[in-house]
């Protein structure tokens, strides 16, 4: 008979089996609907494709508040350079390391595919003080919170929400940060590559990446700044222009690995080599000991004939702009200890066809601090020429330290623990922010197991902290809304 984690593990197995990049979860709702109604649970899904599973309660317990389970089907698809997954076809292929579950070179899905798998076990346990439950799956979470921003007002009937979306076994989180994206876009004029140039590829790579909330504050480098600074000193060295360039795939990670395509002429390859060379052993030191394998690198490249560059004037107003983009805390709270209050992410960063992209996400817990740091995107962009769209806003979510479903997880933990949890507002997005805001008096809370890494191919799991977030589950549905 196999023990309560596995069960849980081999639900996730399941789901990580199962392709579901942002947007593409139609195969991962079409399963879950399968499995529903092969236990004989009904399951609705809405127009933008959240699912909502309904678990009758256990018998005597129907007249109980219905508790919403809640959790999102799409994951962050990551991968290492190297690697020749296909985020599309391929399953994610986990492997175990000690007391933690890794994938293979790409992102784990634990964010949130472990707690799919929770709702699942709990639906099939046999609880005899189980409330009746809704199981809420969302779609689109890690582009913006989409699918819950556009969920149909009736999915959901419960008013009291656990949300499995958080990831320290032992925390509850009780508030989020608020958010929103600005897209950039820079027009630049392009010439005939001159005659007498070379094409090199400038790499820059090696860095740990991350979630560009939970760990903006922990000295990761960003690429796109890094490529920035390098092409900045390489262009003071010898005269060279940009052909392409990009950097970073997801508004909310930090961005990786980023790389451009320069021209210069033959002559100026030894000047190119030693600038590439001076910033490699910078940034390095700059970043020893918490990014010990960034790279900077250069290498020469090919190019058909015919191809385009940007002027020298415009190569100059591109790596400006990119410098000048604001990246990382921008404040911290006075409320709280070691809180980020305020941050940005130069997320990502494109030149192709004579425009130059850049997608920046700002973050922060009050409102007049993000329309803030948001300002601050919009003058750089003005004043480099470029013009700029907000979009994917989404509200904080303001704790509520007398709610009673805090009150009864902090008991119930103490209980089975003896020991107090901790409780913390996060500098990230969770969907919370927005049921709150759309259901007014909804009691919420999140928790989950320990997760490293989420949103990068280190992304990892730790196993030991899976029972003990099922026994807090168990223990709080039974207790919750009496």
């Amino acid at each position: 008979m196999q023990s309560r984690l596995e069960t849980i593990l081999a639900y996730f197995e399941q789901v990580n089996a199962i392709p579901r990049c942002s947007k593409n979860e139609h195969r991962l709702c079409r399963w879950l609907r399968d499995w529903a109604g092969a236990h004989g649970l009904d399951a609705t899904v809405d127009s933008t494709g959240n699912l909502v599973v309904r678990v009758p309660a256990a018998a005597g317990q129907e007249s109980r508040p219905t508790v919403v389970l809640q959790s999102h089907m799409d994951m962050v698809c990551e991968k290492t350079p190297e690697s020749p997954h296909n985020f599309a076809e391929d399953p994610i292929r986990s492997r175990r390391e000690g007391d933690w579950l890794m994938a293979d070179r790409t992102t784990l899905g634990a964010d949130n595919g472990i707690a799919i798998a929770y709702a699942m076990a709990l639906a099939e346990n046999r609880n005899p003080r189980r409330p009746p439950m809704e199981l809420l799956f969302t779609v689109d979470e890690e582009t913006g919170l989409n699918g819950v921003k556009a969920m149909a007002p009736d999915l959901i009937k419960g008013r009291i929400l656990i949300n499995l979306d958080s990831e320290d076994e032992g925390v509850f989180t009780i508030g989020c940060a608020g958010g929103l994206d600005t897209s950039v876009e820079l027009n630049l004029e392009t010439e005939p590559l001159p005659p007498d140039h070379m094409a090199f590829k400038v790499i820059v790579g090696g860095l740990k990446g991350g979630h560009s909330g939970i760990d903006i504050h922990k000295h990761r480098g960003n690429a796109n700044r890094i490529l920035a600074r390098t092409l900045a000193r390489v262009c003071q060295m010898a005269s060279c222009r940009l052909i392409a360039l990009k950097g970073g795939t997801r508004h909310n990670a930090i961005a990786r690995d980023a790389e451009a395509l320069i021209t210069a002429r033959h002559a100026g390859q030894g000047p190119l080599e030693h600038a590439v060379a001076s910033m490699d052993d910078i940034v390095r030191q700059e970043y020893h000991p918490h990014e010990p394998e960034v790279s900077i690198r250069m290498e020469p490249a090919e190019l058909p004939a015919g191809s385009h560059c940007l002027t020298q004037d415009d190569t100059a107003r591109a790596i400006w702009l990119l410098l000048a983009m604001p990246h990382g805390v921008a404040g911290m709270s006075p409320a709280i200890k070691g809180l980020v209050e305020t941050s940005s992410n130069l997320a990502i960063a494109r030149i192709h066809q004579g425009h130059l992209n850049i997608l920046s996400s700002q973050r922060s817990a009050v409102a007049s601090r993000l329309g803030e740091v948001t300002a601050t995107v919009h003058a750089v962009a003005d004043l480099a020429g470029a013009s700029c769209r907000d979009d994917n806003k989404y509200p904080a979510w303001q704790p509520d330290m007398d709610a009673l479903l805090l009150l009864q997880a902090r008991d119930v933990y103490k209980t089975l623990f003896d020991k107090d949890p901790c409780l913390q507002v996060i500098h990230a997005g969770l969907e919370c922010a927005v049921i709150g805001d759309r259901y007014p008096g909804m009691q919420m809370i999140s928790f989950g197991p320990t997760i490293r890494n989420p949103h990068s191919p280190t992304e990892r799991l730790h196993i030991p902290s899976i029972e003990p977030v099922w026994r807090l589950l168990v223990g709080l549905l039974e207790v919750v809304g009496r």
